[in-house]
């Protein structure tokens, strides 16, 4: 990393006092879970009547726990039901999902069409409206315990209208678009699919593009270039990684997952047949999440920013009734940072100068009650989407914090441009269109607070000792 430059981000990044404990954060540190939204995870959040509201009310969760809207109703609404985290069917949650739930309504979200969302039966049937089910708060309680330290979000939106590809290309690059030129005109691509992506896919693999009217209208093969934030960061001289498994769907796809979002960037994947050998994919990659953990705790090589995407085993991702280890494994996550014997070359710590972000990378086909805004023409044809969960787990983060600020994957990257010192909206793509950046969650001008563990089932042993996993952590 370039420690030039922490001076000249006292005047332009992060906006604090004289008195700040620190002026950026060294490290920051992206968790990407799967497929749920606020009203589908969160419900354990409203333990009083006090505690959540569908207004943006300070110091309430908008959590909606009754009465939720649907259109094949005689009522307009159904009841919610409980469920376990790990379920054997699966919700559909690509472009043509976002289209059933969102019901558009003189230009608004109905969000009254979760009925109409496809259910794909895997090891149990597919019960009766399924989409209006929420998780069981008993099994998400380090997520629950997360929130209540640090901060939560009430207003984070998938920038995308669709799944996980184009999610984890918005996460990595603020965009989907193939290049910039598209991106300023409003096409993107728009969904995967099962097809195998990336520049080291298959050559008969291809992805739908969306314009600006909203309209799918060609198919392209899925290698992209444009620019990244992992290129501002480069530039910068701030050293990156992005953990994932290799593994898809697909049994002749190496390097080609879904969720591996630097091989669909030519630039980075440097592809050669089905692999990517490029210089940046082979220093920044690495194909098992729980390194992690190792980085953090004692290799002490924890990059200035890393992207970390669980296997299946630890997703989020409800098809798999035995694959239900995502709250544990984030929250092993924290406590490595929290604990780490490691120290930066000023000496800090790693807990004193981290800030973690955990979001989820698309909403899963589950109910949610808020409506996405809209963009303006020409990027109101893709963007936004849903609403995911956000929590930001920090030493300068207060407890409880509750932000009312409204957001994208488009906010995260601002966050990491402002922090290293890059001009918010570099890129001009997502970076540019959000309108927020996330530095209400930390007081840099307080003490850092002390750590305390975030008790979960499974400790962080339990995923470094772990047979190493190619399984994807979703399967569409």
């Amino acid at each position: 990393m370039n420690w030039l430059f922490p001076l000249a981000l006292a005047a332009v990044c992060l906006t604090a006092p004289a008195s700040a404990q620190i002026a950026y954060f060294q490290h920051i540190i992206l968790v990407v879970q799967e497929n749920r939204t606020p009203d589908n995870l969160f419900q354990g959040l409203c333990t009083t009547s006090a505690a959540c509201s569908t207004q943006p009310e300070p110091g309430r969760y908008n959590i909606q726990t009754t009465s939720w809207r649907d259109n094949t109703s005689p009522t307009g609404t159904t009841e919610p039901h409980a469920n376990p985290l790990g379920l054997g069917y699966d919700m559909g949650h690509a472009h043509i999902a976002f289209v059933a739930m969102c019901d558009m309504k003189n230009g608004v979200c109905a969000m009254d069409g979760a009925a109409h969302v496809r259910c794909l039966a895997k090891a149990q049937p597919c019960p009766t409206k399924p989409g209006f089910g929420f998780v069981d708060p008993s099994q998400v309680q380090p997520y629950l315990d997360l929130v209540k330290a640090y901060g939560w979000a009430n207003y984070m939106f998938q920038t995308n209208q669709g799944a996980s590809f184009t999610a984890h290309q918005y996460l990595f690059g603020a965009t989907s678009a193939p290049s910039a030129n598209d991106d300023h005109a409003g096409n993107f691509v728009v969904d995967s699919g099962k097809s195998p992506v990336g520049c080291a896919a298959i050559a008969r693999a291809s992805v739908p593009v969306i314009n600006a009217q909203g309209v799918v209208f060609t198919r392209i093969y899925p290698c992209f270039e444009h620019q990244t934030v992992a290129d501002l960061l480069d530039a910068r001289g701030v050293s990156w990684r992005y953990y994932g498994v290799a593994g898809d769907i697909w049994p002749d796809a190496t390097a080609s997952g879904i969720w591996m979002a630097p091989n669909a960037i030519a630039h980075i994947c440097g592809a050669v047949g089905q692999s990517c050998t490029g210089a940046e994919w082979t220093s920044n990659v690495e194909l098992t999440p729980s390194a992690i953990l190792s980085d953090i705790s004692t290799n002490c090589n924890l990059r200035g920013v890393s992207w970390v995407i669980p296997s299946a085993f630890n997703s989020d991702h409800s098809s798999n009734v035995r694959f239900t280890g995502g709250p544990s494994w984030v929250a092993s996550i924290v406590n490595a940072v929290g604990t780490s014997p490691c120290k930066n070359p000023d000496g800090s710590s790693y807990w004193n100068s981290t800030a973690i972000i955990v979001t989820w990378d698309d909403w899963g086909g589950w109910y949610d009650h808020e409506p996405p805004p809209a963009r303006a023409y020409p990027h109101g044809g893709y963007e936004l989407g849903f609403r995911v969960p956000l929590i930001v787990v920090s030493a300068y983060t207060p407890a409880g914090f509750i932000s009312n600020f409204r957001g994208d994957f488009g906010s995260v990257a601002r966050f990491i441009e402002r922090n290293f010192g890059i001009t918010e909206g570099a890129l001009t793509f997502a970076d540019l269109r959000s309108t927020s950046d996330l530095t209400e969650f930390f007081s840099l001008g307080s003490s850092p607070r002390n750590f305390q563990p975030i008790n979960a089932p499974l400790s962080a042993n339990h995923f470094l000792s772990a047979k190493p996993s190619s399984i994807p952590p979703d399967d569409d």
